[in-house]
C-alpha cells in the first residue's frame, strides 16, 4: 500500500534522524560497555522495519553502522577500525540490521495485506447482505406481483361475467320489448279501437318505452365502464348537433323552448355525431324533467380552455340538493323527492352516461354554480382545429 506523501516524508525523517538522536543520547549518557549500544540500534532498525518498510530500515541500518563505528568503536572519532573483532561485530550488526529490517518489512506487508483482506471481506459481507436483502425484496415483490396478477385475473373474470350477463339480459329484454312496442302501437292507429283499450295500450307503450330506455342506458353504461366504447371521431359543426337535439326534444315536449345562440355555436368540434347527440339529449331531457312548465332551457357555447369549447345546459328548476352533488354523476341517482312525485323520473343513468361519453371525448363535465334557480351543467369538447 503506498503511503501518503506527508507520511512518507515523516518516515524518512525518522529513518535518517532516529539513529542520530539515539547517538546523541548515548554519547551524553556515556558508559563503559559501549559495544552493547549496538542492540539499541538494532531495536530502532526493527521498529522502522515493522512500521515503515524495508528501505527506511536499511537506510537506518546503514546510518547506524557509520555512527556506531565513528562514536563507539576504537579509534573513536574515525571511521577506521583497529580491532578485527570490532570489524566482525560491525559486519554482524550490518547483516543483523538488514535481516531485522527485512523481517520487519515482511511483517508490515503481511499486516497490510491482512488489513486489506479484512476490508475486502467486510465489503464482500456488506455486498452479500445487500444482495440478500435485494433478493428477499425481489422475492417478496414477485410474490406480491403474482398475487396481484391472480387478483386481476379473478376481477377480470368477474367483470367479464358481469358484462356477459348484462349483454345477455339486455339482448333478451330488447327482443320482447320490441315485440311489445310493435304490437301495442298498431292498435292505437285503429280508429275503431275502444277508448279504454287505447288508454291501456298507451300505458303499455309508455312503460315499454321506459323499460327500453333503461335497457339501452344500462348497455351503454356497461360499454363505457368496460372501456370498449367505439367512437367515430370527425369534425362536427356544434350548431348542427344542438339544433338536432333541440328538434328531438321539441317532438316529445312541444311546449318546452330551447334558447341558444347559433352564431356562438358555429364552431367545429371533434366528436362522434351519435354520441354527441346522446350527450345533448340526456342533458336536455334532464333539464326538461326538472324545469317548471313555461320556462326555457338555455344552451350557452363559449371557450373552454386551450383547444376546447364549453357547452352549458341550464334549466330554471329547483336546482340540485346539496347532499346530492357529491354523487350526482353516479349510477341510479335521482332528483329531489318532491319532483319525483310529480315528474316522470328517468333511469338514473343519464348523467353517469354523459360523464362517460364526455370523458371518452377527452373532455370533462361538471355542475356549475348558478346565480339564481336552476341547475347548469357544463361540458367541454376538443375543437377540430386543436387536432
Amino acid at each position: 500500500m503506498r503511503l501518503p506523501s506527508r507520511v512518507l516524508v515523516l518516515v524518512w525523517i525518522l529513518a535518517l534522524a532516529g539513529p542520530a538522536l539515539l547517538t546523541v543520547a548515548l554519547v551524553q549518557l556515556g558508559g563503559s560497555i559501549k559495544r552493547d549500544y549496538i542492540f539499541l540500534y538494532l531495536g530502532l532498525v526493527a521498529v522502522l522495519g515493522a512500521l515503515c518498510g524495508l528501505l527506511p530500515a536499511l537506510a537506518s541500518a546503514g546510518i547506524s553502522f557509520l555512527l556506531v563505528d565513528y562514536f563507539f568503536v576504537p579509534p573513536v572519532g574515525t571511521l577506521t577500525i583497529a580491532d578485527e573483532q570490532d570489524i566482525v561485530n560491525l559486519l554482524a550488526f550490518a547483516a543483523t540490521a538488514g535481516l531485522i529490517g527485512a523481517f520487519g518489512s515482511q511483517r508490515r506487508q503481511a499486516l497490510l495485506q491482512a488489513e486489506a483482506l479484512a476490508r475486502d471481506l467486510r465489503r464482500t459481507n456488506t455486498e452479500l447482505a445487500r444482495l440478500n436483502k435485494e433478493q428477499a425484496a425481489a422475492a417478496q415483490a414477485a410474490l406480491t406481483l403474482a398475487r396481484s396478477r391472480e387478483q386481476i385475473r379473478v376481477l377480470q373474470e368477474v367483470d367479464s361475467s358481469r358484462r356477459d350477463l348484462l349483454a345477455n339480459v339486455s339482448h333478451e329484454l330488447r327482443t320482447p320489448l320490441g315485440t311489445i312496442l310493435t304490437e301495442s302501437t298498431a292498435p292505437l292507429a285503429d280508429a275503431d279501437a275502444v277508448g279504454d283499450a287505447k288508454r291501456r295500450m298507451r300505458a303499455i307503450v309508455g312503460e315499454a318505452q321506459r323499460l327500453k330506455a333503461l335497457v339501452d342506458d344500462m348497455l351503454d353504461l356497461a360499454v363505457i365502464e368496460a372501456g370498449t366504447l367505439d367512437l367515430r371521431l370527425e369534425p362536427v359543426r356544434l350548431a348542427d348537433a344542438v339544433e338536432a337535439a333541440a328538434d328531438r326534444l321539441r317532438r316529445t315536449s312541444p311546449s318546452r323552448s330551447v334558447v341558444w345562440d347559433e352564431a356562438a355555436a358555429g364552431v367545429d368540434v371533434l366528436a362522434d355525431w351519435d354520441r354527441l347527440l346522446q350527450i345533448l339529449d340526456n342533458l336536455l331531457a334532464n333539464a326538461n324533467r326538472f324545469g317548471p312548465p313555461g320556462t326555457p332551457i338555455e344552451i350557452g357555447i363559449g371557450p373552454g380552455g386551450p383547444g376546447l369549447v364549453a357547452v352549458r345546459v341550464r334549466d330554471h328548476g329547483p336546482g340540485v340538493a346539496p347532499e346530492l352533488k357529491p354523487r350526482l354523476f353516479e349510477r341510479f341517482v335521482h332528483g329531489p323527492p318532491e319532483y319525483e312525485a310529480t315528474h316522470q323520473v328517468g333511469t338514473g343513468l343519464g348523467l353517469a352516461i354523459v360523464k362517460g361519453l364526455v370523458e371518452a371525448h377527452a373532455g370533462s363535465v361538471a355542475l356549475e354554480e348558478t346565480d339564481g334557480a336552476g341547475a347548469s351543467f357544463r361540458f367541454t369538447l376538443p375543437t377540430a382545429e386543436a387536432t
